[in-house]
């Protein structure tokens, strides 16, 4: 069609050729033998007429780069195996390539298990996350909260660069990058976002502690409850006899729970005034008698909770149910310094081992375990756990705390002798308070456990909180042992004992990819 014949059927315009597109030749002619081929004509034409009649706009400011970040980048293989650890933006995994043994187990292992390990591993490391990684890293920690905190700092500043500009990731602008530096700068203090405050103020007390709580007065009676409350847990890092009196004054709070924090904390310094007042109500609450059978421990609760015990942190009545009396005391003996007992009675063995009438014999040794913590004494903790060994009764997250307090090494030992004592039954919480990799003796152990309860029957899903652990913490050297547990065990276990040993052969394999290359030879 020539440009003289569109101007002969020229009254059509654009929008004429839309509402004809959209309703159709047939109920909208158009004056021509093939309509449909007419329309598309004059549709063409004018789509160029528009595009050449087109005045440029005004020009716009360019968009700022991505700052650099000068972390080393991955090493390829360690770059293929995080694309192979990352879905793909449409939910299913990324490039599934990888290197030696690991690409063929990769079908078999725990992918969604190695993924957090391998962040933590890189970050620990100082890599950075390659360009193009960056986004499906950052959908994966949208989709998982608990990888949020590796992501963002593996991704760096280009991570902060993209969510500026995707909605999605905002949660990205809302986690700090980590860094060593804290800023001199108290604009983040007085501006920034309440996880950036957090951060910042929790970085300063791990440097700086009275700096840190001189920071958080300038500001503290204009806090909301809930910041307060978050605020007061920073300090506890580098907690002294100096944070005293900000910790006295925050008694007085109009919050609740920052008063109860606040007496939580002064509590575990076994030298402050509150501990002191509460030492006092404790010798008035138990006391060592003499009886015709020898030594033991007299318990007289107290009858009443008066203002001054609620304002140390005492709630006036049981919030739980349990009989008041009861309460006050367990909540005054876990106030109270573990020290107390041992000038007046002897060493923590020798306080536990004293006869104590059974209706409080529980209470005791609850609030004691509770005051262990606290106040992270090893010698009580290592004689409470003793106790339950002996048969004392200890619900099993009490333990876990407890053995928190021991060095790694023993709690590893505690736990394994656990386990060949009573199996895996209450054994989760104690495996999670072991740090990984676990030790030759407990991942042994564990595997021994396994292994029973696979041969009484068993099922595999009622010990899925284990099994998980234990992708995370066995050693890569056990696989070998899983390998000959699955060669006897009934479909279900062989399936699981693969799978886990499939898991540690990619975890080994997975941080050797992301060690640092030897230093070239002279």
């Amino acid at each position: 069609m020539t440009r003289t014949q569109n101007r002969d059927s020229g009254s059509t315009t654009w929008p004429d050729l839309v509402t004809t597109a959209l309703l159709g030749t047939d109920r909208r002619p158009v004056p021509a033998a093939e309509a449909a081929q007419q329309l598309l004509d004059q549709a063409a034409l004018h789509a160029v007429e528009r595009r050449a009649g087109l005045r440029p706009g005004s020009a716009t400011e360019p968009i700022a780069l991505a700052p650099d970040d000068p972390r080393p980048a991955l090493p390829e293989s360690a770059r293929r195996r995080l694309a192979m650890l990352l879905p793909e933006r449409g939910g299913s995994r990324g490039d599934s390539s990888g290197s030696g043994s690991a690409g063929g187990s990769g079908n078999l292992a725990n992918i969604n298990e190695l993924l957090p390990q391998y962040l933590a591993a890189a970050c620990a490391r100082g890599y950075r996350a390659p360009s193009a990684l960056v986004p499906p890293l950052l959908d994966a920690a949208r989709a998982r909260s608990e990888l949020r905190g590796d992501a963002v700092a593996l991704a760096g500043p280009l991570g902060h660069w993209l969510a500026e500009r995707n909605p999605d990731w905002r949660y990205v602008l809302r986690t700090p990058l980590r860094t060593d530096a804290v800023s001199a700068d108290e604009r983040l203090w007085q501006e920034g976002l309440f996880a950036e405050r957090v951060t910042h103020l929790t970085r300063l007390r791990r440097r700086d502690p009275a700096g840190a709580r001189e920071l958080l007065c300038t500001t503290w009676a204009t806090e909301r409850a809930e910041d307060r409350l978050l605020f007061l847990d920073a300090l506890q890092e580098g907690l002294s006899l100096d944070d005293e009196p900000f910790l006295e004054s925050a008694l007085s709070d109009r919050a609740k729970n920052v008063r109860l924090t606040a007496a939580e904390l002064l509590s575990t310094l076994p030298g402050s005034a509150l501990a002191l007042r509460m030492a006092d109500r404790a010798r008035a609450a138990v006391s060592l008698t003499t009886t015709a059978d020898g030594p033991r421990l007299t318990v007289h609760p107290p009858t009443s909770c008066d203002a001054a015990a609620q304002r140390d942190g005492v709630a006036a009545s049981s919030p739980t149910g349990r009989a008041d009396r009861a309460f006050w005391l367990s909540e005054i003996l876990a106030a109270t310094p573990l020290n107390v007992w041992v000038r007046e009675i002897g060493p923590p063995t020798e306080v536990l081992a004293l006869p104590v009438s059974d209706t409080w014999a529980q209470e005791l040794r609850d609030a004691w375990s509770r005051a262990a913590v606290r106040q992270n004494d090893r010698a009580w903790a290592r004689a409470l756990l003793a106790s339950r060994r002996g048969g004392g009764e200890m619900a099993a997250g009490s333990a876990a705390k407890l053995l928190a307090v021991l060095p790694p090494e023993e709690r590893a030992r505690w736990t394994a002798d656990f386990l060949g004592r009573y199996g895996l039954g209450d054994a989760f919480q104690l495996l999670v308070a072991c740090p990984a990799p676990w030790p030759e003796t407990l991942g042994s152990e564990v595997l021994r456990a396994l292994a029973r309860v696979a041969e009484k029957g068993g099922y595999p899903w009622s010990h899925s909180g284990v099994l998980g652990v234990a992708e995370r913490a066995l050693a890569p050297d056990a696989a070998a042992e899983l390998d000959a547990l699955a060669d006897g065990a009934t479909p279900a276990w062989a399936e699981i004992f693969t799978r886990l040993a499939a898991t540690l052969r990619l975890r080994a394999t997975m941080l050797a990819e992301l060690a640092p290359p030897p230093p070239p030879t002279a």
